[in-house]
């Protein structure tokens, strides 16, 4: 994701989930603290602090990870704690004896307080800077080996980030080892920023070397890594929230989505104000209604596309020249991991979309999260999964989705209002912009409905099949384990008190097909903090942002664990007004392991 302007989430929205107090504040360009809470919640946790920032702080307390809820016979203990933003595990080895590999992701999000060019982190390449990627590799016992592919004047990973996954070929038999990075936190230039990257990363010596390049870099960037036969693939999520560029897009300087096949605009141009109005899959006040927009126009390469699943030969002396959509047709397809061959799924590529958001040129709310298979039609052609204009198993134009009114609307002009917004330009947002309008004159081709959904702002961020060995309790044979990083406070809860919000978490799916039957899906809890919140509030043994998970070679689940992030929730809120809207905390980054017992 960009997030925001530079990860994962993996997706974000814009009304702000915010008590009126604390929105009156906000607005008023006050900075909210921390909530006070009573000493003994905290008792065991240490404070730690924005280095840039450093009134922003967080509680920061793994222990052994105590407060979260597993189903029973299942152990929940720390492998790492005190990391820099990880997102990404790679292991290689047996179950006696492996390496564990964490990608450190350095500037994910957009807050001055995260510049990595700051000279209070030692500037870009720093050694120590927490604000750049690395690559750090443990022993199965969590003893640090060495640190990889720290940015250097002469080759690393791309300093500007965020660097997001990393994975063996040939999984825990290792081969090469690939990453994807990107310098999303530039700003594009002539509305480019193709940045995003392929790499292998020697797993003895950190040396980095570029296998695909000049992927698109907009509102998400090259993102997570699966391997099939002889192919290398990868989720390329949208250069933009909602098909259009509009000023949530680096004020309207970055690129438009590419589509994966020929497409035909719809006759709606949508309006950003200031006499601004822009078509889909266009530069920004560029309008075209009616046109023909051909596959891969503006791509670097030819078969790049954005909002999809790309793939390349692993082994072809110009990996570049062979890159084709496999899928295409989601907003942020960031999870992804492949089935195994005695699955019901064999052959598919499991999907965790993260939808689009209250902001832009086109701006919706309540979208859903969802859950998609992938696999390329019989003519090697992508198939389609329905995005801009079909969220989950609905039209966009659906009133269900309706944009609200929120402070990055581009027609939000700003005021200490509950939608923040003025009075008029709210009328002009519900006026336009409902209902939303569609991007395209139609659909390329049919369109492929998702397996499931999730709650909206919950997003997907990782996913992996579990081994025979895991299998127990709830687990059945088959079955997900899959990561919510969670909301990052823009959007109204996606549950009313006393129900728990969906997200900060890890869930499980069985798979279960009888007969001639349709495959079911059964959906259930996992892992969950026993306050249902993020950890860094109180102190709480627990998540945070899980980013990712993995399964490793012990049989045990892997999670990584993003870490504190100060953000516009009220009570997660960045202080200093100039400081948001996604303030991280180095340091505060945790992989988790859950085995069975």
């Amino acid at each position: 994701m960009k997030r925001l302007s530079a990860t994962p989430n993996r997706r974000i929205s814009y009304q702000p989930k915010l008590t009126a107090v604390a929105a009156a504040l906000l607005l008023a360009g006050i900075g909210v603290a921390p909530l006070a809470l009573p000493t003994a919640a905290y008792a065991a946790a240490v404070t730690v602090a924005n280095p840039i920032c450093p009134t922003n702080t967080a509680f920061f307390n793994p222990d052994s990870g105590q407060d979260i809820v597993v189903p029973p016979g299942f152990k929940v203990s720390v492998f790492k704690s005190g990391l820099n933003f990880p997102t990404g595990i790679a292991f290689r080895g047996n179950k006696q004896h492996f390496e564990v590999y964490v990608l450190e992701s350095g500037h994910g999000l957009p807050s001055r307080c995260n510049d990595q060019e700051s000279p209070v982190v030692g500037g870009t390449f720093s050694p120590s800077n927490p604000f750049t990627p690395d690559i750090r590799v443990f022993d199965e016992s969590g003893n640090l080996l060495r640190t990889l592919a720290k940015p250097t004047a002469t080759g690393g990973l791309q300093p500007a980030g965020p660097a997001v996954d990393i994975a063996f070929e040939r999984g825990l038999q290792g081969g090469r080892l690939f990453a994807t990075d990107s310098n999303q936190a530039t700003h594009a230039h002539n509305g480019q920023n193709n940045s995003s990257r392929i790499v292998t990363v020697d797993p003895q010596t950190g040396t980095v070397t570029p296998f695909i390049t000049m992927l698109p870099t907009g509102d998400h960037p090259t993102e997570q890594l699966a391997f099939d036969a002889n192919w290398i693939y990868w989720s390329q999520g949208s250069t933009t929230n909602s098909g259009v560029v509009g000023r949530d897009n680096g004020g309207g300087q970055d690129q438009q989505d590419i589509p994966c096949q020929d497409i035909v605009l719809s006759q709606n141009v949508f309006d950003s104000g200031g006499g601004v109005t822009t078509s889909g899959y266009s530069p920004f006040g560029t309008t075209r209604p009616g046109a023909t927009v051909k596959a891969f126009e503006s791509a670097s390469h030819n078969g790049v596309c954005d909002g999809a699943i790309l793939r390349a030969r692993l082994n072809s002396s110009q990996p570049d020249a062979t890159i084709e959509p496999f899928s295409w047709g989601y907003r942020n397809g960031y999870a992804i991991s492949f089935a195994p061959a005695d699955h019901p799924l064999a052959g598919g590529l499991l999907v965790g979309e993260d939808g689009p958001d209250e902001r832009g040129a086109r701006p919706s709310n309540g979208a859903p999260d969802p859950l998609q298979l992938a696999r390329q039609n019989a003519d090697g052609t992508p198939d389609y999964h329905g995005w801009p204009d079909r969220f989950g198993f609905l039209a966009s134009s659906q009133a269900v989705f309706n944009p609200i009114g929120g402070p990055s609307d581009d027609l939000c002009v700003p005021a200490n209002t509950p939608s923040g917004c003025t009075a008029a330009s709210l009328a002009q947002i519900l006026a336009k912009d409902v209902p939303i309008r569609d991007v395209l004159a139609h659909p390329p081709q049919t369109i492929t409905s998702p397996l499931a959904i999730e709650a909206a702002d919950s997003s997907f961020t990782g996913i992996d099949f579990a081994p025979k060995s895991f299998v127990g309790g709830p687990v059945e044979d088959g079955a997900v384990l899959y990561t919510l990083e969670g909301d990052f406070g823009f959007s109204p809860p996606n549950a009313t008190a006393p129900a728990p919000e969906v997200g900060h978490e890890v869930k499980l799916i069985n798979f279960e097909q009888k007969g001639n039957q349709a495959l079911a899906l059964k959906v259930q809890g996992f892992a969950r903090n026993k306050t249902g919140d993020q950890a860094f509030l109180d102190g709480t043994a627990g998540f945070n942002r899980p980013t990712n998970i993995r399964f490793g070679p012990d049989g045990c689940a892997y999670v990584a664990d993003y870490g504190a992030v100060r953000d516009n929730g009220a009570d997660t809120h960045f202080v200093g007004a100039a400081n948001g809207p996604l303030l991280q905390i180095p340091g505060t980054g945790v992989i988790w392991k859950i085995c069975k017992q």
